[in-house]
């Protein structure tokens, strides 16, 4: 994709799509339910695997695990129950590549000068992926010009396509660059930028 950074770890993942992503991103979640020292968050997570486990049919669930065995990114592994389908090394390669906590905004040598500010209006039935979306701005670095307004000096648009498709919500956020902003001042002082 245009623009991408080179030391960007988004930069060089493979292209699948979001389903795909969300499939091997729940398969990971045992592995990553093992290594939370949180209960907090373990239920939480599994929690979260429940729901997204049952948005997915069947049918194209086993397509997937077929296709991902292709691909030598899961591994079937026989035990008392059955088979089990685990992560492979090369799918736990991919998945450090987009995975959420790998995400991080760069700043460039020097500020183009121009805002970005990420603009979402996402439906009341959507409300969990609205508050994931904007606890993730602000982990990387927006500031909230309104609650569904955030603000950032730095190039985004690779970070913001990826969070979008991801939470499936692209008709409902928008992204805007702006070369001024009223009360510039504030927010040159907030980023720590000088114009």
């Amino acid at each position: 994709m245009r623009g991408w950074q080179e030391n960007n770890p988004m930069a060089k993942t493979k292209i699948i799509s979001p389903t795909k992503q969300k499939v091997l991103l729940l398969l990971a979640g045992g592995l990553t339910l093992s290594l939370t020292r949180s209960p907090r968050r373990y239920w939480k997570m599994v929690g979260a695997i429940a729901k997204e486990w049952r948005f997915i049919e069947r049918n194209h669930l086993r397509r997937l695990v077929s296709e991902f065995y292709r691909d030598r990114l899961v591994e079937y592994r026989d035990n008392n129950d059955g088979t089990s389908v685990v992560i492979s090394e090369g799918g736990r390669r991919l998945l450090r590549r987009f995975d959420f906590d790998q995400i991080k905004l760069t700043p460039p040598a020097r500020w183009d000068k121009h805002w970005r500010l990420v603009v979402f209006d996402i439906p009341e039935h959507r409300r969990a992926a609205r508050v994931a979306l904007r606890e993730k701005l602000k982990e990387l670095g927006f500031r909230e010009l309104q609650k569904s307004v955030l603000i950032h000096p730095f190039p985004c648009q690779n970070e913001i396509d990826f969070l979008v498709e991801f939470f499936e919500i692209r008709p409902h956020v928008r992204l805007i660059e702006a070369s001024a902003i009223t009360n510039e001042a504030e927010w040159l002082l907030k980023f720590n930028l000088r114009k």
